[in-house]
Formats: structure tokens, C-alpha cells, sequence
């Protein structure tokens, strides 16, 4: 059956995302558009069209991976089970913590900074940011149902976050070795989340 509009669009914007992760990976934020096109098969301007500057294309790849760390909290009955959602929400943040690709691109904006400051207060805010605001909106509503008692949502969204990541991504961007192993980011993750309802116990 024939694919729809809508579903072209969905299809062509995802290869432009895979081919400009690959690109920038591999080439830094420098990247030519010309070559991101090429991979992903669409012309240069379908990516204007898509992304209006490179700036949005960069934040949309932001964006991408702070909806993967925010999934657990969308699930359907998320906000029944806070403790539950909680710890989904840290192993997954672990984990997306942990990859080369994202630590490489970490690395770039931060380089990023003395040259071009413009693009990284583009990127930042619906990022990584994003999916911090993300659970802090999530905690926020559990005070209002009672089951916790975060009086600033968005303080306590930044404690949980560094309970769960410590030093652990800095130590991934200066390269030193992980000990985060699948059993490991499971036990932090579990152990993260019940500190944290315990804290904010109603």
C-alpha cells in the first residue's frame, strides 16, 4: 500500500536525523549539509525545508534524545507508579549517558562554546535542558496527586538527575573507563529512584 504524505515526511525526516548524526559523529559541527543530504537521500533543500538552519537541525537531534530519556515518563499509568517511572526514566538516562556517539557530540558542543556561543544557547534549552523540565512537569504532578512532596519540581528534578548521573558523565567525556554495565545501570537506577520517593515521601 502507498505510503501517505504524512508518512513520506516522517520517513525522509528520520534519514536526514540518521545521516546527520553519522555526519556530525564523524565529521564534527562543521559538517556540510551537502554531505548529511547525500546520505540520507533527499536534496539539500528538503533539509531547509525540514530544518530551517543548521542550528534547528542540531537541536532537533537534541531533541530526539532527551524524548528517548523522557519516554518512560509518557508511558500510559507512568504517573501511578512514580517510583517505577523513575527508575525507567534513570536507566534509560544512564544508558543514553554512556553512548560514544552521545559523548562525542557532548564534546562538540562544548568546544562549541568560545567560537560559536549562539549555537549551543540554541541547542541546550529544548535538550538536555528539555528532558530535565520534562520530569520536573512529571513531579510536579505527583505533589498535585499527593504522592510526593516536591514544594520546587524543578530543584528536585535537578537533584534526582545528579543522583543518578554523579560524575559518570564526566567521567565519559574525558574518556576514562565505565564500570556502567546493564546490571549496574539497573541497580543505580532502582536504587536512585527509591532514595528519591523516600526524600520526597508526601
Amino acid at each position: 500500500m502507498p505510503r501517505v504524505a504524512g508518512q513520506i515526511d516522517r520517513v525522509k525526516n528520520e534519514a536526514i536525523l540518521e545521516a546527520a548524526s553519522d555526519v556530525i559523529f564523524e565529521r564534527g559541527l562543521s559538517a556540510p549539509l551537502d554531505e548529511i543530504a547525500r546520505r540520507a537521500g533527499v536534496s539539500k533543500q528538503t533539509i531547509y525545508n525540514h530544518y530551517g538552519s543548521k542550528v534547528d537541525l542540531m537541536r532537533a537531534l537534541i531533541e530526539r534524545r532527551a524524548q528517548t530519556v523522557t519516554n518512560p515518563l509518557d508511558v500510559s499509568g507512568a504517573e501511578a507508579f512514580p517510583e517505577r517511572a523513575l527508575a525507567a526514566y534513570a536507566e534509560v538516562l544512564l544508558h543514553t549517558a554512556s553512548l560514544e556517539r552521545g559523548l562525542a557530540f557532548l564534546r562538540l558542543l562544548i568546544e562549541s562554546v568560545p567560537h560559536d556561543p549562539a549555537l549551543v544557547r540554541g541547542v541546550l534549552p529544548r535538550g538536555f535542558r528539555g528532558s530535565r523540565a520534562k520530569l520536573a512537569a512529571f513531579l510536579a504532578r505527583e505533589t498535585r496527586a499527593g504522592r510526593m512532596n516536591t514544594p520546587d519540581p524543578e530543584e528536585a528534578a535537578g537533584f534526582f538527575t545528579g543522583m543518578v548521573l554523579g560524575g559518570r558523565q564526566l567521567d565519559g567525556l574525558l574518556g576514562l573507563p565505565s564500570e556502567l554495565t546493564p546490571e549496574r545501570i539497573q541497580r543505580i537506577a532502582l536504587e536512585a529512584a527509591r532514595r528519591f520517593m523516600r526524600a520526597y515521601a508526601p
